[in-house]
């Protein structure tokens, strides 16, 4: 699936609405396919937004002749935000979240490994992560997986027991 193809057709649409395209993912068989855009805007989007999102996306998507052969067949558009825990992909989604901290798996030696430590810095060539252990430099190729990691603060977690506790009392 030509992915490039869609994203070329939804980022005019979402920039006419004041969002910008996050993420664009088409899964599944062709009978079931699942367009899935990810969209946002400095100080996160809301259900309105989302909703104008869709409305306008979805039109665009049916009748683009560059979408329809990217796409043929049916399919599911979904619209959502990247939320709390965002997956990063992209040296434009890494350099956003410089800062926070972020679960990343790698490929290389210890292949597998998930790690939580605070990304420090971003470029085009990879990361750089303050482990527990120590900073790390990591190539994009090396990283597998990664995502921001929402903490909660103690106050929180606090409310979050207490709530919990007084349900079960």
């Amino acid at each position: 699936m030509d992915v490039a193809a869609i994203a070329s057709a939804v980022e005019p649409v979402l920039g006419a609405l004041g969002l910008e395209l996050y993420d664009l993912d088409a899964t599944g068989p062709a009978r079931a396919r699942t367009v899935r855009v990810v969209v946002d805007r400095d100080g996160g989007v809301d259900l309105d937004a989302i909703a104008a999102a869709s409305e306008a996306l979805s039109p665009v998507l049916d009748r683009d002749p560059a979408v329809r052969a990217a796409c043929p067949g049916p399919y599911t558009l979904e619209v959502t935000s990247p939320g709390l825990e965002r997956r990063l992909r992209t040296p434009a989604h890494f350099r956003r979240a410089v800062g926070s901290t972020l679960s990343v798996k790698t490929t290389a030696a210890g292949a597998g490994l998930r790690r939580r430590g605070v990304l420090t810095a971003a470029d085009d060539d990879g990361i750089e992560v303050a482990f527990d252990t120590g900073r790390e430099r990591l190539a994009y190729d090396d990283v597998a997986q990664a995502r921001t990691v929402f903490e909660w603060g103690a106050s929180g977690r606090r409310a979050g027991r207490a709530t919990r506790e007084a349900a079960h009392r």
